[in-house]
């Protein structure tokens, strides 16, 4: 699987891409059919507080799966965004048989 990383606005350093990839290749444990990942990183600056959003997109025959979550470090986002697509690929496999 093909790992694709995006970051608007700003330079993701290499420790949180490297975070980002093994989290996304653990994702080949529930469905190894998996075609690529788009990770897109951004900045919300809604007040004081700037808020870290991961939008994850993995492409799966047949389809598109999306998880979007916004948290306090991009570590968690990307936690969070991937515990989600998870969910969902057990149900896109358990529909797909």
């Amino acid at each position: 699987m093909r790992v694709y990383t995006e970051a608007v606005a700003f330079k993701a350093d290499q420790k949180l891409i490297d975070y980002i990839e093994r989290k996304m290749v653990k994702m080949n444990q529930f469905f190894d059919r998996i075609i690529d990942a788009h990770v897109v990183l951004k900045l919300e600056n809604a007040g004081q507080v700037r808020d870290k959003i991961a939008e994850v997109r993995l492409n799966v025959p047949g389809g598109t799966l999306v998880a979007k979550e916004t948290r306090k470090t991009f570590e968690a986002s990307v936690s969070s965004a991937v515990e989600a697509l998870r969910r969902q690929l057990i149900r896109y496999k358990e529909r797909s048989n």
